[in-house]
């Protein structure tokens, strides 16, 4: 497994995303995906499956400490106090002592950034989190949270695909050693699949259209991607891409399709500003 370095944090490049699997289900296939080589799980309190998680990761019969566990705080609770208790809440449901990773989910339009980052702090100095990040953060609040942090944060988890352009929030993060963490890595899969740069790749490499998407996300410098599927076959799949490498012209071919700027994840609970 290929890992990116992001002020101390050591992530591996590949994780398990979880939005919305729940249940049962999410218990069996994080199990299945850490016994497949899988090292990295990201949650959420907004998921409501960080129970089913933490089941599936001792299910697993790998240790703790092996697994960088990401979970993140719901923009509704990133008050200085709501934010500590969040993430302490967390813990109990998923039943670790501290997560990997922790970040903020959303920023918010009302509680100020300065708050929100000195209660992430806490939670950072306090054990309960070995590193802090951030997530869906625009080029403005990632330099912002940056200037405003005691401690180094490890990541803006943001969407980032092949028909979403995120070049700024790349540089953003570069230049200050975070990683960006991409969630719908995929674009859901079947229009990116079909486009000719990624199946002209697929043919010449013997990989599927998926295992060609991720290798244009590990390829590029500190990007971590984070696909999520709900099919045990898939999911295992999809770590398998770090046995080739995609050539200059496929990765600009695949990196071409962005003029799209084609935002495929957004949430009902998304703030209204425009995220690239």
């Amino acid at each position: 497994m290929h890992h990116v370095n992001a002020n101390g944090a050591n992530i591996p490049a590949i994780g398990l995303g979880t939005w919305t699997l729940m249940g049962e289900a999410a218990t069996r296939l994080v199990a299945g995906a850490i016994q497949s080589g899988y090292r990295h799980v990201d949650t959420a309190a907004m998921y409501e499956n960080e129970e089913a998680v933490g089941a599936g990761l001792r299910a697993s019969g790998v240790p703790r400490d092996e697994i960088f566990l990401t979970t993140k705080v719901k923009p509704s609770e990133i008050t200085d106090g709501d934010l500590q208790r969040s993430v302490e809440a967390s813990l109990k449901r998923v039943q670790v002592d501290r997560v990997d990773l922790a970040l903020i989910h959303w920023p918010s339009k009302t509680i100020p950034l300065a708050e929100s980052i000195k209660a992430l702090n806490e939670v950072k100095d306090r054990g309960l989190a070995r590193h802090i990040g951030v997530s869906n953060f625009t080029v403005a609040m990632v330099d912002q949270a940056v200037a405003l942090s005691l401690n180094p944060l490890a990541c803006n988890q943001v969407e980032y695909h092949p028909f979403l352009n995120q070049d700024g929030v790349l540089a953003a993060c570069r230049r200050h050693g975070m990683a960006v963490v991409s969630y719908c890595p995929l674009a859901r899969g079947s229009e990116l699949f079909s486009q000719p740069a990624v199946a002209a790749a697929a043919a010449r490499h013997g990989k599927t259209p998926a295992q060609i998407v991720l290798r244009w996300h590990v390829q590029q410098e500190g990007v971590v991607a984070i696909p999520r599927s709900s099919n045990a076959d898939r999911i295992a799949q999809n770590l398998r891409v770090f046995d080739f490498a995609l050539e200059a012209d496929e990765m600009a071919a695949l990196s071409a399709l962005r003029a799209r700027q084609h935002r495929i994840c957004d949430f009902e609970f998304s703030p209204a500003w425009d995220m690239v």
